[in-house]
This record gives C-alpha cells, sequence and structure tokens, in this order.
C-alpha cells in the first residue's frame, strides 16, 4: 500500500526528517492467522530482503497504550528502494483498522474464542481512561491527559518484580510512581533506577527497573510539579493539596459566608435543606464541599449567595412584606435597620453613592466596596460617612442609629466615565521563575492597574502573592478570577480586605 502524499509530510514535520530519510513510502502488509505466524513470516522476510538496522519494531510483545498490535521491520526491497513491512493477526488488523472497540466485534463474530478475564490486558488503556475520568473533576484535565498518551509513542520500564509499564518520553520516577498507584506517588520518598539510588527527578529510559520506596508519613511536593511530565501525576499532586487542606479551605469557606450572612443563627443555617439545595446548585455534594470549594476559590461567593437568595425567594409565601433577600447579606444588627428603612431610588449625581450628596464619604479600607455589592453607610466622628460592604464584620460593633441607608449610582456607573476602585488579592501559585511576570501580563490584557505587588516565598512551599489593584465593578472583579484561575500554576485566588485585618 503506497503512503498518501500528507502522511508522507506530517511523518517528517514530526519526526524532523527530510524526505530521502523517510523509508516506509510503500508498505506490504502480511495478515496471517497467528502470533508465531507473524514472527515466522518476518523470519522469511528478513531471509528474502536486507533488513535496515534499527528499524524492527516489536508491537506485538509491547503493544501501544490503544492496543495497536503488529511487526514493523524496514527493508531493502526490489530496484534497491527501502520498503516498510508489517505482519499482523486478523484480530490485530481490525483493532489497528476500527479501533479498540473492534476487539470486542471480533470475539462476537468468532474471530476468536479466548475467554475474557478481569486481568486481560486490552482492558488496560480502556480502565486508564475511566480512572483519569473519576479522579479528574476538570474536563480540560481529562482531555489534556487523554492527548498526552494519544499523540507519543511510549517508552517500557519495569518493576522490580519484571511487570511492563508504559509511559510518556521523559517521564520521571514520580510520572512512573503514579502510574503505579496514586498513592505510591504521594508517599514517594526515595527510587532506585537499575539498583542505584537516584533523584526523583530523574528520566526514565527504556529498559529501565524502577523501585519506588514509600514512606508511610511521605507526602507530595510542588516542586515536583517543575519536573514531572505527565499530566496524570501534575493533577494527583494538585488535588492532595487541595484535600490535605481541606479543613483550612472549610474554615476559610465558612468565615466567608458567615461574614455575609450574619452569625445569628448561622450554624442552622448550615443545616438546613435550603443550604444543601445551594451546595447541588453549585454541583457539591454537601454543604461541607460547598464551604471547602469556596474557601479554595473553586466558586466565588457571589455565585454561593445569588443561589441562597434565589432558592429562599422560592420558599417564600407570596405576601406584601419586604423581601427578605433583602437582608440576606447583612449582619443581625444590619438588617434590622434596612426593615425600616425605605428604598433609595438612583438619581443623576455627580457622587458615584446615593444618598451621601453634599456630604464628606470614603470607602472603607476594611471591606473595599465596589460596584455591583451591596452597601451601607456609618456615620463616622469627623470622617464623614463610612462606606462598608452589606454584611462587613465591624457594622457588628455599629449602633443602629449610626447606619445610613446608601446605593450606588447607576447613572454614574454607566456614563462611561474611568472610574476604580481599590481591592486587595491574595494569590497562591507554584514558586517559579515568571509567575508573577505571567500574572501581571493578564491584568494588563484586561486594562486592569495594579497598585503594588509583593511576592513571598518559601522553600517548598507555594508562593502568596498580594496584589492591590484597580478595579471597575464586581463583573469585572469575577473575570478577572475566571481568568486568573485558567492558569495552570494558580492554585487558589481570594479577596482580602472583607474583614477588620
Amino acid at each position: 500500500r503506497p503512503k498518501h502524499l500528507y502522511s508522507i509530510y506530517q511523518k517528517m514535520q514530526r519526526q524532523n526528517k527530510e524526505f530521502h530519510e523517510i523509508y516506509d513510502l510503500a508498505a506490504l502488509r502480511i495478515i496471517v492467522q497467528t502470533n508465531e505466524e507473524c514472527y515466522r513470516a518476518l523470519a522469511v522476510v528478513h531471509d528474502v530482503f536486507r533488513p535496515i538496522p534499527g528499524r524492527f519494531k516489536d508491537y506485538i510483545g509491547l503493544p501501544k497504550p490503544n492496543r495497536y498490535q503488529s511487526l514493523h521491520t524496514g527493508v531493502i526491497g526490489p530496484w534497491g528502494r527501502p520498503l516498510e513491512v508489517q505482519i499482523r493477526t486478523m484480530e490485530m488488523h481490525h483493532v489497528a483498522e476500527y479501533g479498540i472497540a473492534a476487539h470486542w466485534k471480533y470475539k462476537e463474530t468468532g474471530g476468536s474464542h479466548t475467554a475474557l478475564t478481569a486481568s486481560d490486558e486490552k482492558f488496560t488503556w480502556l480502565r486508564q481512561l475511566l480512572e483519569w475520568q473519576s479522579d479528574l473533576k476538570d474536563a480540560q484535565e481529562y482531555l489534556e491527559s487523554i492527548k498526552d498518551n494519544l499523540f507519543e509513542e511510549d517508552i517500557y520500564v519495569f518493576t522490580p518484580k519484571g511487570d511492563l509499564v508504559a509511559l510518556k518520553p521523559g517521564s520521571t520516577t514520580v510520572d512512573f510512581a503514579y502510574r503505579i498507584h496514586t498513592e505510591v506517588g504521594n508517599r514517594c520518598t526515595g527510587v532506585r533506577v537499575n539498583g542505584r539510588m537516584v533523584p526523583l527527578s530523574t528520566r526514565l529510559q527504556n529498559g529501565d527497573i524502577v523501585e519506588i520506596i514509600t514512606q508511610k508519613n511521605g507526602h507530595p511536593s510542588l516542586d515536583w510539579l517543575n519536573f514531572v511530565r505527565t499530566s496524570a501525576a501534575k493533577n494527583r499532586i494538585k488535588q492532595w493539596y487541595k484535600r490535605s487542606r481541606r479543613e483550612e479551605n472549610i474554615a476559610r469557606g465558612r468565615e466567608l459566608l458567615e461574614k455575609e450572612l450574619g452569625k445569628t443563627g448561622f450554624d442552622n443555617v448550615l443545616k438546613s435543606e435550603a443550604m444543601q439545595a445551594v451546595a447541588e446548585r453549585c454541583n457539591y455534594h454537601s454543604t461541607e464541599d460547598l464551604l471547602a470549594g469556596l474557601g479554595y476559590g473553586e466558586v466565588t461567593l457571589n455565585l454561593v449567595l445569588n443561589r441562597w437568595r434565589e432558592i429562599v425567594k422560592a420558599q417564600q409565601p407570596a405576601t406584601n412584606e419586604p423581601d427578605i433577600t433583602t437582608h440576606l447579606p447583612t449582619t443581625a444588627k444590619a438588617a434590622a435597620f434596612l426593615r425600616e428603612a425605605t428604598p433609595i431610588t438612583s438619581r443623576a449625581s455627580d457622587s458615584p453613592i446615593v444618598g451621601v450628596e453634599g456630604l464628606l464619604y470614603h470607602l472603607a479600607g476594611c471591606c473595599t466596596p465596589i460596584p455591583g455589592e451591596a452597601i451601607i453607610g456609618v456615620v463616622t466622628r469627623g470622617k464623614g460617612i463610612s462606606i462598608h460592604r452589606q454584611g462587613c464584620h465591624n457594622l457588628e460593633k455599629v449602633e443602629c442609629d449610626r447606619l445610613v441607608p446608601v446605593s450606588w449610582n447607576q447613572a454614574v456607573e454607566h456614563s462611561g466615565r474611568p472610574v476604580t476602585y481599590a481591592v486587595n488579592l491574595q494569590i497562591e501559585a507554584l514558586d517559579r521563575v515568571g509567575v508573577l511576570k505571567d500574572i501581571l501580563s493578564r491584568l494588563s490584557d484586561q486594562g486592569i492597574n495594579v497598585r503594588h505587588a509583593n511576592v513571598k516565598t518559601s522553600f517548598g512551599q507555594p508562593a502568596l502573592i498580594d496584589l492591590g489593584i484597580e478595579i471597575r465593578d464586581r463583573p469585572q472583579l469575577e473575570q478577572l478570577f475566571t481568568q486568573i484561575k485558567k492558569m495552570s500554576d494558580i492554585l487558589n485566588i481570594r479577596r482580602v480586605g472583607q474583614i477588620d485585618e
């Protein structure tokens, strides 16, 4: 069978070869009945034609991850031209032509009567895909893991017991450990390759014998992300850090939510069916999972509050009383005041805040409110009116008679004038060269000005990056969070300065 011109071109590009270095412009395919006949046919081919050194590949003994099997050899054919010869059985031919699903079709049509067993290696690749699907919650990570294994030739190494393990070229001993089992990778503390102790970052070669040394209290290091090759290893390292800090994330998420809904009866709120419904609407199994996701930054506080308001509003009977959702993001004292306050309508004004016209006011630095967030004013001594986010921790100490109902001036927001507000962020990222530059580049692409930046690093720990930025409104901030979270080196991002620091 002659090769298509585009197929030849692709191979030249992929292997960085010239046209005269491509030996399989024409290929001869030999179909036989059994594996034994494959090797006998190979002997005949090598007896008739002179083999080309280095061109023999045994994919029967070492199948590809997608279960492709065949013998490949290059020979000098008639008229002195290179010729590729492929030798396979009919079952191998069906799998090669129609994919791994043909394995079952071939058995159903009587091509083979070998019984399927749990140890059948033909299921290895499919089982691995299912493992990735269950381990990786992010669809993009799942697709990357599949692509990594589809489009690269494998290297083959051995366990101390002689079991064969296929890995991507350039894989390290840590990739090997996670290929064996997630717990082996998580508890890996050392490794022997061919009987010698080597660093965990050592890249493996064909035929290496690899022995992983584990300890019960061992755990992954974020430094591993700088040298592991496979997506599966990278994702499992990140997942370990996410799970190991679960209690910390739950506490952080609880703190964020408590400041918005108020402390009074908060434990009962968490145990309510409404909050469980909020968790399910945010794609979490339980309220605890929701709090962990909120603390880790997987879900935004604004989304949780919106879902909460939707559910509570749906549960309220239709009456003429004020909408309960108006009071949800406030503390108990502020909520009591707002129930008695009359609504404020926006009107044209040069001030971005409605309700303080002609008065001295400032935005509170403890919670840094921005347009799109519910706000309330507090009368201060000598400093005018301090504008806080509803739910700010500092409101708990304020007498109700000092609270002033205020709102954002919609006319100013949509006037087109460049008005920005200070917001402080903390980003947790992999400690590598250039990570701050990449983050600042994302901010610059969105036209966001950076007021200050500070990076703290510690050996073996993620880098903590404190940023002060200027934001127009809440939607722009949420868009920024989405863009930053897409970066592969970002472990967490959260807004700070919402409480009395």
